[in-house]
């Protein structure tokens, strides 16, 4: 299984290569195989900080989300088929799985929040019909209906299927199950990406939006986007995860992310605060690991994390 940080090198190698971008979008979904399914997704990274936003909002009806994680309460990815060489993979549903797809090949977004309202949406396709009909040598969102709805939707080429289902991705030859095809705009040889701005042309001018200073007690979007950023960054958010609310747990997350970054640790999200974290939130991500120590005195674990550069320190309230 391939990393998405992989994935992401090979689509943009693929789309150098000359060869017909339906085509390399095809491929970049072949090299997809195997990541996880969770319903809502459309393109995440695989932890289990995300599978808790995912399962909080969805509950029960979609137990994989939690089933299908080893390490949905602990925290750990570690041994998880998705975490190949410590590196994340991504999730998607099936709508999710196709929209990334494009939108990674193409810079094209699939309109619609369901399958059903994507194929309902006409501006999405530039032709459509009963599988019976359905075209060769061109790359075609597959759909499943079941009387007015779509249920299902997947990628087809030729005889050939990847689609997003049951927990994972798969890849097979096009099933029975299948009942219409549809050809993404984007796919249809009169199509064209938007062209750049030339450098002569006059840019407009971007107009900087203040955030708003939010903190304990806040609700709403800010706060959302403050939990979204604090949680890639790896901070705790404690049981609630991202849920809108800025409370106890995310106020010692703020807390802990400015004494990090050398500001003052007042839990309070203003200006500053709010720069600091879209800069190390667009930062490289470098891999990082928990390790607890036991049965050792303060000192001793000063000691050992002296030998490792870059280590910090936690130490329980016990001081050890």
């Amino acid at each position: 299984m391939k990393s998405a940080e992989h994935v992401s090198q090979q689509a943009e190698e693929l789309k150098k290569s000359g060869k017909p971008l339906q085509y390399v979008a095809w491929l970049v979904a072949l090299l997809c195989v195997g990541w996880a399914y969770v319903f809502g997704a459309r393109g995440e990274l695989c932890s289990p900080a995300n599978r808790r936003a995912y399962y909080k909002s969805k509950g029960a009806d979609h137990p994989t989300i939690k089933s299908k994680c080893p390490g949905f309460d602990s925290g750990s990815c570690s041994g998880c088929k998705w975490y190949p060489g410590s590196k994340r993979t991504k999730f998607f549903d099936c709508r999710g799985f196709t929209y990334w797809v494009l939108l990674q090949v193409f810079g094209w977004k699939l309109q619609g929040a369901g399958a059903t309202s994507q194929w309902k949406n006409e501006k999405n396709w530039a032709a459509k019909g009963p599988i019976s009909t359905m075209p060769k040598d061109r790359l075609v969102c597959l759909f499943v209906a079941k009387g007015s709805t779509m249920s299902h939707t997947g990628f087809g080429y030729n005889d050939e299927t990847v689609e997003c289902s049951s927990g994972v991705q798969h890849f097979t030859k096009r099933a029975a199950k299948w009942t219409h095809w549809a050809i993404p705009a984007c796919c249809d040889e009169s199509y064209k990406p938007p062209e750049k701005t030339e450098p002569n042309e006059p840019k407009k001018e971007e107009t900087k939006v203040s955030k708003a200073t939010i903190r304990r007690g806040s609700k709403g979007a800010a706060v959302k986007e403050l939990q979204t950023l604090l949680q890639e960054l790896g901070y705790d958010l404690g049981p609630c995860g991202v849920d809108s609310d800025f409370g106890k747990s995310t106020e010692a997350a703020v807390k802990a992310f400015q004494k990090a970054s050398k500001m003052t640790a007042d839990g309070v999200v203003g200006t500053k605060t709010w720069a600091a974290l879209e800069k190390a939130a667009a930062a490289p991500k470098a891999e990082t690991y928990r390790v607890t120590i036991s049965g050792q005195t303060k000192a001793k674990a000063e000691e050992i994390c002296k030998a490792y550069k870059g280590a910090v320190m936690e130490v329980e309230s016990n001081g050890r």
